[in-house]
């Protein structure tokens, strides 16, 4: 997600140090995390050659903890989306050869990154960050809350939150209001049903439709966030074309369907 947010800074001509300094104050809100902050240390950071950054060859490893959470999410049918596109995002950057011969052959839109108001669409960037970053921890505690349900674990959310707190990668502010979540509600389903969530969510979700909706018109990939809110309007909708899917599944392979009413009896 913080990797997009620089890209489309980025791509709206935004030097190294004005991107620093976003990101720092950005830290100094309810963005307030290491990442962050290590984020805003990066981009300033110069040696003899100047700013380090741009000359980093732009393919990412892995370590795996991606991808097994993926395989996971897999394995107890849970929709983790955003994880998911993370770790392809990463594959995807592996293939640098491929995609400097595919730059040169194959073109997307012509529009050029262009804003009326920088700091407005910059504060957009910022809205859909935090979005999308409450939907992949609402996606994690979904599958923590399926593994626990599958095994037989009795698991503490709030204490989960806290213990990455303490130290590590993830650590942020953010984790606090989970643990507040949690202790509101020991049984709350998931994240976007807390108030606290839920408000800020709704609030900002029009600048998180607004930097997805323009990444898209300029051709720019935004995985993470677009998957996020995806998923997002996929949870809030009290019907999905699922019913099609179903019937195209009974059609071929007489897989069966439930008629809605009748949940249960499968025809």
């Amino acid at each position: 997600l913080i990797c997009e947010a620089y890209d489309l800074m980025k791509s709206l001509g935004m030097g190294q140090k004005e991107m620093a300094d976003t990101f720092t104050e950005w830290n100094k809100g309810e963005l307030d995390s290491f990442l962050i902050e290590i984020t805003s240390n990066i981009l300033n950071y110069k040696d003899k050659d100047g700013y380090l950054l741009e000359r980093i060859r732009d393919t990412a490893g892995q370590k795996g903890t991606g991808k097994w959470t993926a395989i996971a999410a897999l394995q107890y049918g849970v929709p983790v989306t955003l994880i998911g596109e993370a770790v392809f995002s990463r594959c995807l950057s592996a293939l640098k050869d491929e995609r400097v011969r595919a730059s040169k052959l194959i073109h997307g839109p012509d529009t050029k990154p262009m804003v009326q108001n920088k700091a407005e669409f910059l504060n957009h960037i910022k809205n859909a960050l935090y979005c999308a970053k409450i939907v992949s921890y609402a996606q994690g505690f979904m599958l923590m809350r399926e593994a626990a349900k599958e095994n037989g674990w009795h698991l503490n959310y709030g204490g989960i939150a806290l213990m990455w707190r303490g130290g590590c990668i993830i650590r942020s502010v953010f984790l606090g209001n989970i643990k507040e979540a949690f202790t509101r509600n020991p049984q709350l389903s998931n994240l976007l049903l807390d108030d606290f969530f839920k408000a800020a969510i709704v609030k900002n979700q029009h600048s998180w439709r607004q930097v997805v909706a323009n990444a898209t018109l300029w051709g720019i990939p935004v995985p993470t966030m677009s998957a996020a809110l995806a998923f997002f309007d996929g949870y809030r909708s009290e019907r999905l074309p699922a019913n099609l899917l179903q019937a195209q599944r009974d059609f071929f392979g007489a897989h069966t369907y439930e008629l809605l009413g009748h949940e249960g009896k499968f025809v």
